[in-house]
Parts: C-alpha cells; structure tokens; sequence
C-alpha cells in the first residue's frame, strides 16, 4: 500500500509539474542561440561495489543560470548497452523526455538508476552510457558510469585518466583469483608477476586534461628498470585485453592501447600470454628485451609485434588480424623467431618488416631518415604468409652488405613478392630451403577465414622443418616430430 501511495503522489505530482509547464508564458523564455546548462557533476558514477545483484540510484541535478525560462528540447539517454542504466526527470520515468522547460535561476533533478549482476562473465567490467541534452541547436552530455563485474580496479574504480605507479625494487603479484581491470596508466618500475590464469582487462578510451589536451587512455607501461614476467600455462593462459567482453566486441581491434616496454627493460617474458584487442601487441624499444613463448599477439589496429632497436626471441608464438604489418622490426636490433606462424590476411600490410633505421615523418615531406643501427633478424621453421603477393618488407639504409642489414630464414614459408626479389636478387641465399613461387593458392592453412592457422593436410609446411631440440612441443603443447617437424607454431595431427 505504501508503495501504491508513493507513485500515486509522483503521478500527481508529475502532472501538476506539467500543468505549470503548459501555462507558462512564453514571452519570458530564452528562445535563441546556444543554452548552456550546469549540471551538479559531468560524470554520474555509481560507485556502489556490487557483489551481489542490485540497483544503484544516483541523482543529477541540472542548472539553468539564466534569469529566463529554458526549454530543453529532448533529454535522453545513449549508447546505453543492454538497457542497465534507467531516468527519471522529475517524476517522468522514461529514457526519452522532450520539451522539459526549467525556470530562471531554478534547476532540475534527474533520478538515473542500473542494476548490475556482478557474476555474469559476458558483460564489460566497465559500463558506461550517458545523458544527452539537446537545447536550441546546442548538445551536453553528461556521462554515466558503472562497473559491472567484481573485480580489482586498478587503481580504483575512479581511475580513468590517472596514473598507477609500481615503484622500483618492489614486486607486485596478479593471481588468477579475481580479474584485475587497468582503468587508467599502469606503470611498472618494479616486477610484476602475472601468475598462470591471470586476468588483465584494460579500459580504453579518451580522456582530457589541462596539460596535455586529449589523449588515449588505457595502457601498460614497463618502465626502464622494471619488468614483467607472465607466467601462464596451456591450461591456464595469461589474458590481457580489453574490458568489453560482450560477443559483439570479441573481435574489436584498437580497444586500448598495448603492452610498452620502455627503454632499458630487462628480463621481460611472456609464457603461454594472449595479448588481443588492442592499438598494438607489444612494442619493446630500444635496448630492452623480450622472450615469448607459446604466445598470441591477434587484433590489432597496428603491429603485433613492434621491436625499436630492441632484443626479442620468440618461440611457438602465433600473431595474425593486425592492421599494420604483423611483426615491425625497425632501427635494426637483434630478433630471433623459431616456430612462428605470423599471418597477414585481409590488410594491405606485410606479415614482417625489417629496417635498420627511424623514419621521422614531417608534414608531407615523407620519410626523413634519423639514426641507424645494424639489423640481426633471425627465422627458423617459421611461416610468413597472408594475402598480399609479397609478404617481407626489406628496407636497408645502411648499404654496407651483411654487416648492416643481416637477415636469415631458414625453412621458413615466405611469400616473396617480385618486387623484394628484384630489390634483393639474393633472397633466396638467405632463405635456406625456403620452397619458392608459392602463391595464395598453396595449400597452407585449415581456414583462415576463421581464424584457424593450424594446418591444413596439404599444407606445404608439414614435415618442412628442421630440428630443434630446444622446443619439442609445439603451441597446444603437441609432440614434435624429432626429425622432420612441421613449420609454424602448430604440429598437424596425425
């Protein structure tokens, strides 16, 4: 009964407040130009920590400082996934409000309410929507936020645009427990550990300040000095993507920023690591090193794999659905790929490509080339394949032979386009047992199309391998064939 008379005395109410609304005289309203409204907040957070299905109700209270009536033509609410967040504009409850008048030097109240199960695992850990304002020809918006699973935020669940800092000579552990939720900069100074299982879900997205203007959020800094070691297994693989984990995002590239070892990281390794859905996989600069073993680096707006003048040895790793070339090595560095199946589908970019100098960019000048260093890029068993003709770039700008610009590929599958093959006549001299003219019609892989670079029973790679002791496993942790091993991170069934 109590409830029944709480809502009867709100639709009273609501239709006293739209009596007044029609028999306002209209002489006194601010009818031209741009209307800025106030509000209480610019972000309405429901910071209620949900470890149990419920609602969180939060209240906006919107300002109109003028000495006239306003008129907002449509208040509404947007990119409201799933329907979680619910308005209330003074008493009407809809997401969609027109023609709400408020009177001079006199405000409004907006009731915004989400319910939340913090256990289902296929919503993102952080939602958001937000309450649109339309007046005149003008749009404000004020944005809602909500977090959606129980998880650790780091650094809390108020941290987008701001920075965690792991200091020096300290060690930080992620286990598989709960999942943790990067909303904001991580940087590393110390050692983090990411335990076998271990989940890392980073929250991408623009954020502005006074110093630095607009800028992408969301991102995993390794700082010089400091390091991080992944140490996952074949049944538990180390996860780190980011935060939309509904199905229409699964494959959505460029949600975040990467992973990026800074200068003068030592130490870094990833065993049995995801990085997926990201701007880049992992970028190592100049005079760090990396080690990944039994890893994926997959969509990507840019490069998977990005090496500056840095160290890196991969082994049984997979990386594929890159907008940029899969695997970039420039100013020059040393690079060791063994078993590696690095696929370039459906993007006019390489599978690898190799420099051994910066490209600085200025305007529409082109390429100004900055300092060179000399290249050591090593690969064995390794496939490089995708569908442009000619899957390596080879940029030398040193000029001075072997000695600045040294590439191997031994029983590799590279697609070696004409143009390579007329710029380097001696291709093949470096690409031992290499077979040639292979084409997008060699039999190769199960479905690309799927994503599926396991390989297929013609597959030219099978039995194309030359031994290699140090990895009898390949990437799901199959038995090698101790004598003729196939090329690329997965052995065929037999």
């Amino acid at each position: 009964m109590l409830i029944r008379q709480k809502w009867q005395l709100l639709f009273f109410a609501s239709l006293l407040t739209l009596t007044l609304w029609n028999c306002s005289p209209i002489e006194n309203m601010v009818r031209k130009g741009e209307v800025m409204l106030e509000f209480s907040v610019d972000t309405l957070r429901f910071d209620t920590v949900f470890t149990e299905l419920g609602s969180a109700t939060r209240i906006l209270k919107v300002y109109n400082r003028y000495d006239e009536r306003i008129r907002i033509d449509k208040i509404s609410l947007v990119n409201n996934a799933g329907g979680k967040f619910r308005m209330n504009v003074d008493g009407f409850a809809s997401n969609e409000v027109v023609d709400i008048e408020i009177e001079g030097n006199d405000s409004l109240y907006i009731f915004s309410e989400v319910t939340i199960d913090p256990f289902m695992n296929n919503q993102p850990f952080v939602i958001e929507s937000s309450i649109r304002f339309e007046t005149n020809d003008g749009e404000q918006s004020v944005l809602l936020e909500a977090w959606g699973q129980n998880a650790i935020y780091i650094p809390n669940r108020f941290g987008k645009g701001t920075i965690e800092r792991y200091e020096p000579n300290t060690t930080v552990v992620f286990k598989d427990t709960l999942p943790y939720v990067v909303y904001g900069e991580l940087q590393v100074f110390g050692t983090l550990i990411l335990e076998a299982g271990a989940r890392v879900y980073v929250h991408g997205g623009i954020v502005k300040d006074d110093v630095v203007g607009a800028r992408n959020d969301g991102v995993i800094v390794i700082a010089g000095g400091g390091k991080i070691v992944s140490e996952g297994t074949k049944d538990q693989p180390v996860i780190i993507q980011g935060d939309r984990l509904e199905d229409a995002f699964d494959d959505e590239a460029g949600q975040w920023i990467g992973v990026y070892i800074a200068q003068n990281s030592l130490g870094n390794s990833f065993e049995h690591t995801i990085i997926r859905n990201s701007q880049f996989g992992i970028a190592v600069d100049s005079a760090s090193e990396l080690t990944a073993l039994n890893s994926q680096f997959y969509n990507t707006l840019g490069p998977g794999v990005f090496g500056i003048h840095a160290f890196i040895e991969m082994e049984n790793c997979l990386i594929y659905n890159n907008g940029g070339n899969s695997v970039q090595l420039t100013h020059g560095g040393d690079y060791n790929f063994d078993h590696c199946t690095i696929a370039s589908y459906g993007v006019d970019a390489s599978s690898v490509a190799l420099s051994n100098f910066i490209c600085y960019v200025q305007g529409n000048l082109g390429c100004e080339v900055g300092g060179v260093y000399r290249m050591n890029a090593n690969f064995r068993n390794s496939i490089l394949f995708g569908s442009r003709d000619e899957e390596v770039i080879l940029i030398d700008a040193i000029q001075n032979g072997r000695e600045g610009f040294n590439y191997n590929f031994e029983n590799c599958i590279v697609k070696a386009g004409e143009d390579l093959l007329e710029e380097y006549p001696d291709f093949y001299d470096f690409c031992k047992n290499c077979p040639q003219d292979v084409d997008r019609n060699t039999p190769l892989f199960l479905d690309v199309n799927e994503d599926n670079y396991r390989l297929d029973s013609l597959s030219i790679a099978i039995g194309a391998g030359i031994p290699i002791s140090e990895i009898p496993l390949d990437l799901e942790g199959k038995v090698r064939d101790t004598e003729m091993p196939d090329v690329g991170c997965f052995e065929k069934e037999d």
